[in-house]
């Protein structure tokens, strides 16, 4: 679904930054005037103009904050933290030491958190224990009552953060009588940027270092606790379901068996038999020619590269093979949504993979439309539709009324 571009990848990210206006993360006309003033593939500009769109909102923000005006304080601040995130998507040459894409992530945080502060319903920031370190979350309260409420953990994506969960599942949530308790694990959000933590294959050990968490609080039902894959999360919620079994439900946005197809999938044959071979010496190369040529294969290269600890682009490709749920699908047994896109343009096909693998779970495949306007990756533009199909799920299979 083309979005006010034609580059695919540019379309797709300002439909992602415009659909969390939803929850007061965008507003529309900051959207197109903003998409307007930026050249077609341009990543400087697309940096330059969201930054620009993003200091403007934040400035209104702490203006109204300073004037006492809480309600407008916490919707700019949401829109600037939702705008510098856009803004650093881009930056991807050498993200790992960019002082600038060390500045947005820390605006896109403060913002954010500078807007929780002014919520009507508890936020408590949060260091969960992970072997000799910590993970930054948030734990988003239905309220104050301390009364055990069903309860959604958030595993984010391929490059999600962890203050994009209020738009992705929490705002939506809450509104419904669940509790979230989202973080960054390994490889995403401020556990790669601020502590160079990298993805991990094996994700149950982020998962049950984070239910162990999840259940020690008294406002956590232990008994209803669901764990929502966003994007790559897909994947890694359904692996750590396969060994983490304190889980009463599965939310899967979208289906992942194998991660390793949204590479292969673009790659010629003789390209991919050299980096199966290690013959990087000829790989990298073409590799380097077709980021010139895609931004989309651009960016999720040099993304990978960093938050999955690659030496090469190569050495990425090869790393995805592990991202897999082959021999592991069947010990999954919670029940299970999974989500499909109809349209998806890294994905297509994988969530009917996923159904057929969970042989003992109790599965429900929903494909949502391009007619619907929900057709694109995670349902990106239909926050609202994919929202209504998982919680009505959810509140079915919790035996929950919202």
């Amino acid at each position: 679904m083309k979005f006010l571009f034609d580059d695919e990848s540019f379309s797709f990210e300002t439909l992602r930054a415009a659909g969390f206006a939803n929850y007061a993360g965008a507003d529309l006309g900051e959207i197109i005037v903003t998409a307007r003033a930026i050249t077609e593939g341009d990543e400087q500009s697309w940096h330059r103009e969201w930054k620009a769109t993003a200091e403007r909102v934040q400035a209104i923000g702490e203006a109204s904050r300073s004037a006492g005006h809480r309600v407008s304080a916490r919707e700019a601040l949401l829109r600037a933290s939702n705008y510098y995130r856009t803004a650093e998507f881009f930056l991807r040459e050498h993200p790992a030491d960019d002082p600038e894409v060390a500045h947005l992530s820390r605006l896109s945080h403060d913002t954010f958190a500078a807007a929780a502060e002014l919520f009507d319903t508890p936020v408590e920031a949060l260091e969960i224990p992970y072997q000799d370190t910590t993970l930054p979350g948030y734990l988003y309260l239905v309220d104050d009552s301390g009364v055990p409420r069903p309860t959604v953990v958030y595993t984010s994506g391929y490059d999600s953060t962890l203050e994009e969960s209020y738009f992705a599942i929490a705002a939506a949530a809450l509104r419904r009588g669940y509790n979230v308790l989202a973080f960054d694990g390994p490889g995403q959000g401020s556990a790669l940027r601020n502590q160079k933590l990298v993805f991990r294959p094996d994700w149950e050990a982020v998962a049950s270092p984070v239910i162990d968490y999840a259940v020690s609080r008294p406002e956590i039902d232990s008994e209803r606790i669901a764990l929502f894959g966003y994007s790559l999360g897909g994947y890694l919620v359904a692996r750590a379901a396969a060994f983490e079994h304190r889980i009463a439900a599965l939310i899967l946005d979208d289906g992942i068996h194998d991660f390793h197809r949204a590479f292969a999938g673009v790659l010629p044959p003789a390209l991919a038999a050299w980096i199966d071979k290690k013959q990087d010496d000829v790989a990298d190369p073409v590799l380097g020619m077709l980021t010139a040529v895609s931004t989309q294969v651009r960016w999720a290269l040099r993304n990978g590269t960093w938050a999955m600890g690659a030496s090469s682009f190569a050495d990425l490709v090869r790393k995805t093979r592990d991202y897999t749920l082959d021999g592991i699908a069947d010990r999954i047994t919670a029940p299970t949504l999974i989500m499909d896109a109809e349209n998806d343009q890294f994905l297509k096909g994988q969530p009917h993979e996923v159904q057929k693998a969970l042989t003992n779970a109790d599965t429900t495949l929903v494909t949502l439309t391009e007619n619907e306007g929900a057709g694109e990756h995670c349902h990106m533009g239909a926050m609202s539709r994919a929202h209504q199909t998982m919680f009505d799920w959810l509140d079915s299979t919790f035996n929950q009324t919202t």
